[in-house]
């Protein structure tokens, strides 16, 4: 039996892209020749406060080459990916009381209902056996800051349900609500953003953000965003530099 082989990020169509726009890694900074597309994107889309609210957002750092000068040159600009919610419709194991948290985007807290409910709280101390403290921790924090709106905290908060995240799925979340997890981590970077506090996800949760993001986009049929795509391939060649890379040939890569 063959082993498994994961799926790379990239594409072969986006991998030549890449290739042919003369990208480079240098460390955590994306090199090209493409400068007049470089310095034509945006160092961030034009939102409001109220509508940047609704976004993760990444920071890319751009080092390119200016022939005519004989320098390089050094922005960093920035990746915004639109979060992407849960849809009642498809939670259809979900309760109704999770249903309105997933229409008020307000946080799924399943500790709240543990003392009333012997079976949930069971099913969630069984699946998450090694991480309920992580659990209780978000709901201390979730619950200190619905008292006193004091902020202090949400980030760790916010790490916490980023860490939870790669546990799923579980067998409780599958019987409960099985993109939960998904749906408090937009409620915790909507949080920080309306607290104007900074953070910075892992590239892995990035890349879930980005992968849901185009998915909205598909089921939609939403306007393509060449900036968004070009900036995204640059995120993911940046941190993700080797996946992906075994698909190509040597003429893809350039090697002769």
């Amino acid at each position: 039996m063959d082993g498994f082989k994961p799926k790379p990020l990239l594409n072969k169509s986006e991998l030549r892209q890449i290739k042919q726009t003369r990208t480079k890694i240098q460390g955590k900074k994306v090199l090209t020749d493409d400068v007049k597309k470089l310095k034509s994107l945006r160092v961030r889309p034009v939102l409001s406060f109220e509508e940047a609210i609704h976004y993760y957002k990444e920071p890319i750092w751009i080092e390119y080459y200016i022939p005519k000068e004989s320098r390089f040159a050094y922005e960093t600009k920035f990746l915004y990916v639109k979060l992407s919610d849960l849809s009642p419709l498809e939670e259809d194991k979900a309760s109704e009381r999770i249903i309105e948290n997933i229409k008020s985007n307000s946080l799924i807290d399943p500790i709240e209902w543990f003392e009333n409910d012997k079976e949930l709280k069971k099913s969630f101390e069984n699946s998450y056996h090694n991480v309920m403290g992580f659990l209780q921790s978000i709901h201390i924090i979730a619950s200190n800051y619905q008292l006193t709106n004091n902020p202090k905290d949400i980030k760790t908060a916010c790490y916490l349900t980023e860490t939870l995240l790669k546990y799923e799925p579980t067998l409780a979340s599958l019987s409960y609500c099985k993109d939960f997890m998904i749906h408090n981590l937009n409620y915790w970077i909507r949080t920080l953003n309306r607290e104007k506090i900074e953070f910075s996800l892992e590239d892995v949760t990035v890349s879930l953000l980005i992968k849901r993001r185009n998915e909205l986009w598909d089921k939609e049929n939403l306007p393509e965003d060449s900036d968004f795509d070009l900036m995204s391939a640059l995120f993911y060649e940046q941190a993700f530099p080797h996946r992906g890379a075994d698909e190509l040939s040597p003429e893809d890569l350039g090697i002769d």
